[in-house]
């Protein structure tokens, strides 16, 4: 079992035409108090390696923690060959075997937080594997865990979004946000930032949907509806929230001050502000799942595989919070 000094974090590598396994080849294992399990296809991995010219400290996974800090890789090979950023999909269902390995062994207890490297959707989709598709890590996870309802999260730069809808069209958005829905998001929000990251007492703000939060009604209901029903029922079991706000000007220090969280109502409304703010090295967390699960905030970059160009601020960030957390729950 993991232990607090030495917690054990899988790290899967994620798309491997991408800067998944650049990210896994040239990390330090001296930088973390924790052991590190790259699930990844070795053979791949180590031939990453070399086109980087970096000779990594790499042991067989195995039980028995490594006697000098080493990066610790899970074979799970690939169907076929890789080339760095030509997508296969032959290869697409390793990647989620990946991610089944790396969750299964958060829920036995054999790893305490799993840390996610990019992949790539549409190549997933295109090897019509999952008949109801794929939409993305965090969809997938929640589904593994059978946990009815998760909220992404991404954290960067001191902001906190989290987002009531994820990976929708946003054609599909008015219809999702809906009172029941948008009440656990909230509640599962509140517990986790008290939970996972030790706040007493969260301050929550809220955006609205529409533009100036609907203006009275003028601009859409939604808020009048939905969204402040839904705060006011929550404010009467204690919850702080703030809002519902316009989203145009939620996101300046004065406001952003006052809370310990924001929660947009969907994708591109939250995102694009954090990820200005802290590309490069923030971090996605999943709240919600019975297991800690961290990622990097960023894509596949295909064109950056096997360059050494690859920025790896956002993996070390999200290894960082793992530990954090594991310890924390430990």
């Amino acid at each position: 079992m993991p232990t607090r000094s030495r917690p054990v974090i899988a790290i899967t590598a994620g798309e491997p035409a991408g800067i998944g396994p650049d990210l896994l080849a040239t990390l330090d294992p001296t930088r973390y108090p924790a052991r590190l399990v790259l699930l990844a296809d070795q053979a791949m991995l180590r031939t990453r390696a070399q086109q980087l010219g970096v000779t990594p400290p790499w042991v067989p996974y195995s039980d028995l923690s490594p006697p000098i800090p080493s990066l610790e890789v899970l074979d799970l090979p690939l169907a076929k060959p890789c080339q760095p950023g030509v997508l296969d999909t032959a290869n697409a269902a390793q990647v989620l075997q990946l991610l089944d390995r790396a969750c299964d062994g958060c829920l036995s207890g054999e790893f305490a937080a799993m840390v996610t490297a990019p992949l790539h959707k549409g190549v997933i989709n295109d090897a019509a594997l999952l008949p109801q598709g794929f939409s993305g890590h965090t969809e997938y996870l929640a589904e593994r865990t059978h946990t009815p309802q998760v909220v992404m999260m991404l954290a960067g730069a001191g902001m906190r979004v989290a987002l009531a809808t994820t990976h929708l069209p946003l054609a599909q958005v008015p219809a999702a946000i809906q009172f029941d829905s948008l009440i656990t998001t909230l509640q599962i929000i509140h517990q986790e930032l008290q939970q996972k990251f030790g706040i007493p007492h969260p301050r929550i703000l809220v955006a609205g949907l529409n533009p100036h939060a609907g203006e009275g009604g003028h601009l859409g209901r939604e808020e009048i509806e939905v969204i402040s029903p839904a705060l006011a029922q929550l404010r009467q079991q204690g919850m702080n929230l703030i809002g519902p706000l316009p989203a145009d000007t939620l996101f300046n220090p004065a406001q952003l001050a006052q809370g310990d969280a924001v929660l947009a109502m969907y994708h591109d409304q939250g995102l694009p502000v954090l990820k200005h703010a802290s590309f490069g090295h923030g971090i996605n967390i999943t709240l919600g799942l019975p297991i800690i699960r961290t990622s990097v905030d960023h894509g596949t970059a295909l064109d950056l595989a096997a360059t050494g160009r690859a920025d790896g601020g956002s993996l070390h960030a999200a290894i960082d919070l793992a530990i954090d957390l594991a310890n924390r729950r430990n």
